[in-house]
């Protein structure tokens, strides 16, 4: 199983404009002849690797993406402009498929890579094109190409950059809906998450990061035990692991326990996996009363773990002072490009 973020949508290549059918006209100057100039191309639909782009949130608002038409030819021998491009700025790593064959049209891999989508129509000839020894007053012109319409198929395999971790109804797809757009199936028995959702976080100046909800760990899932196995494989893509632990009255183990089974699933899925910068949250304080929330924190402290933050996201309790956090880890971590977003302890939750 992959994660994957898709959206379907129509494109439409520009028209190509008009030739011109007209003569030239000029005081004292007999016979001026044919200067009908030739239509411009239709506007291309191009499709481009942006590295400021990490979902195809952005297309989902806009079910049909158009290029301009081609503008007639004109008199004087004036040829009409081309069509303005229209350029759809997608993340790296995006897939193009036809909607309705499922065939693999193109992938973007690199940032900047730029491909067309849909040529636009060819540009229509003026009636200069068919003046002939015979035929010196000709007054055809011909009409411009068509554009192309096509229904394609936009898939990204996510590329999340926090990785929710978790025994099931450890409030993962709670956090997730209180700090995105994202509406995952919530409801207070285990594994109320089939499927992944993603997550988008804005911290405005149209900077954000993308969180990844994924089904609840259990011990052996590093064999296959569950749904893990399918998706540890994809959450080693993430930057950055929020482990969230349950102060819930209905869990069996401490929270110390079920941190530590966890973590020997990741180290026997993968050491890359394991290494990967870790934030512990303990979740649903509220149902907990603080001499207990210190005990939690204590035993864990005492085996060496350190907890990154205590929320509770029903009641949003915590979760801004979270997605700070969560800013500033992702901007620690080497090599890591996340943009400027002026003031990050103001996001926009």
């Amino acid at each position: 199983m992959r994660f994957v973020d898709e959206v379907e949508v129509a494109v439409q290549s520009g028209h190509g404009g008009r030739g011109r059918s007209s003569f030239r006209r000029e005081a004292y100057v007999m016979f001026g002849g044919p200067d009908g100039g030739d239509g411009g191309r239709g506007g291309h639909v191009i499709l481009e690797a942006d590295p400021g782009v990490n979902t195809l949130l952005g297309l989902r608002s806009r079910p049909l993406w158009r290029a301009a038409d081609g503008a007639g030819g004109g008199q004087n021998r004036r040829n009409g402009s081309n069509g303005e491009d229209m350029v759809i700025k997608v993340p790296a790593g995006t897939m193009v498929r036809d909607a309705e064959s499922d065939t693999l049209l193109m992938e973007l891999t690199a940032p900047g890579e730029r491909r067309v989508l849909a040529e636009g129509g060819r540009g229509g000839l003026g009636n200069i094109h068919f003046k002939t020894s015979t035929n010196r007053a000709p007054r055809k012109a011909t009409d411009g190409g068509e554009g192309t319409m096509l229904r394609l198929r936009f898939e990204l395999k996510l590329m999340a950059d926090v990785g929710l971790l978790g025994y099931p109804n450890a409030g993962k797809s709670t956090l997730i809906s209180r700090v995105s757009a994202a509406r995952p199936r919530v409801a207070d028995y285990p594994f109320t998450t089939l499927a992944p959702s993603l997550g988008v976080v804005s911290l405005g100046l149209d900077s954000q990061f993308v969180v990844a909800d994924i089904p609840g760990l259990v011990e052996g899932a590093a064999e296959g035990k569950g749904l893990g196995l399918q998706f540890l494989r994809h959450v080693e893509r993430t930057r950055l692991l929020l482990h969230l632990l349950s102060l819930g009255p209905d869990e069996v183990e401490t929270p110390l326990v079920r941190y530590q089974i966890l973590r020997r699933e990741l180290v026997r899925y993968s050491d890359r996996l394991a290494g990967r910068p870790e934030l512990v949250v303990l979740t649903k304080h509220d149902t907990i009363d603080a001499e207990g929330l210190a005990g939690v924190r204590a035993e864990l402290e005492a085996a060496g773990v350190t907890v990154g933050a205590v929320i509770s996201a029903v009641r949003g309790e915590g979760v801004a002072e979270l997605v700070r956090e969560i800013w500033k880890r992702l901007g620690e971590i080497p090599g890591d490009d996340v943009g400027d977003v002026g003031d990050p302890l103001a996001p926009r939750v």
